[in-house]
């Protein structure tokens, strides 16, 4: 139980917090401009910035003298065991939404217990353009087109991830390891993946008031981090928007790339198990 002043000042601090994590996109918003490293988080995941502002307590928890409140229009909310609190319908949700919130357990319980793969150098965005003249992004390669192909040339690709994966060149395609499919992504999610780091984000949207709102920015905080190193080690020249490159294709940058995958690795299997705990308390193992 959270009395009133206890969740209304989180209520208050995330949404401050959500708005300072948001500023700068919803200026570069207004003025038109885009960011081809931040924007990724609202334009790939389609996420608003005003979802972020949304604070929920996470399943079990009760909000005193909240039934008065907007609060109580929001979906997934039902009258609490005291009068006036409010607690998140966890049991109508998961009866709605089983195959869905089936689907993001297997995800996030697989992927924290299975062992990190450190071994693909973030080439999945050099298959993305491997052999072709026309880019997702519109910037500059900075090795060049055939510099850029004879690095891929020269690897191996290991990418397990389906939505790195389906965006690969024709060409590249036959080039990698893995088939992934989005049947085996239970089976093939793994934590040193910066895509599945990444999607940690979408999975704490989808769970939505099953997790507290704190575990949510945590979740967009870490997506922004790693994004960051997604693109540093891509093809792309991303130093005009403070993106100073990791050159994944020299030993110096391998070593750096993996030292930064193995941090948020160990970031992104903390945020699962929170996400797991809160949402599944004791049923969590």
């Amino acid at each position: 139980m959270l009395d009133a002043h206890d969740w209304g000042a989180r209520e208050q601090a995330h949404a401050a917090r959500a708005d300072a994590l948001t500023a700068a996109h919803r200026e570069r918003a207004a003025r038109g401009e885009r960011h081809p490293i931040e924007d990724f988080l609202f334009t790939y995941y389609s996420y608003s910035p005003g979802l972020l502002r949304r604070w929920h307590p996470g399943a079990g928890i009760e909000l005193a003298d909240a039934a008065g409140t907007p609060r109580a229009e929001w979906r997934w909310y039902a009258a609490g065991t005291t009068p006036g609190g409010l607690v998140v319908d966890r049991g109508g949700m998961e009866r709605e939404k089983s195959a869905m919130l089936g689907v993001v357990e297997r995800i996030l319980r697989n992927t924290a217990a299975r062992p990190g793969s450190y071994g693909c150098f973030g080439l999945h965005e050099w298959a993305m353009v491997y052999r072709q003249r026309e880019h997702r992004h519109p910037v500059p390669l900075r090795l060049g087109q055939a510099a850029t192909d004879e690095v891929v040339e020269a690897h191996e690709l290991r990418c397990t991830h389906i939505d790195a994966f389906r965006f690969f060149t024709p060409d590249a395609t036959p080039r990698n390891r893995f088939a992934p499919t989005r049947e085996t992504q239970p089976e093939l999610e793994q934590p040193g993946c910066l895509h599945a780091g990444m999607d940690v984000y979408k999975w704490a949207v989808k769970l939505g008031p099953l997790v507290p709102g704190e575990v949510l920015l945590d979740a967009f905080e870490l997506a922004r981090d790693i994004r960051y190193l997604d693109m540093q080690a891509s093809p792309y020249d991303m130093e005009p928007w403070g993106g100073e490159p990791v050159r994944i294709e020299t030993p110096e940058g391998k070593a750096e790339y993996v030292r930064r995958q193995r941090a948020f690795a160990e970031r992104s299997n903390a945020l699962r198990r929170r996400m797991l705990e809160a949402w599944l308390g004791a049923d969590h193992g």
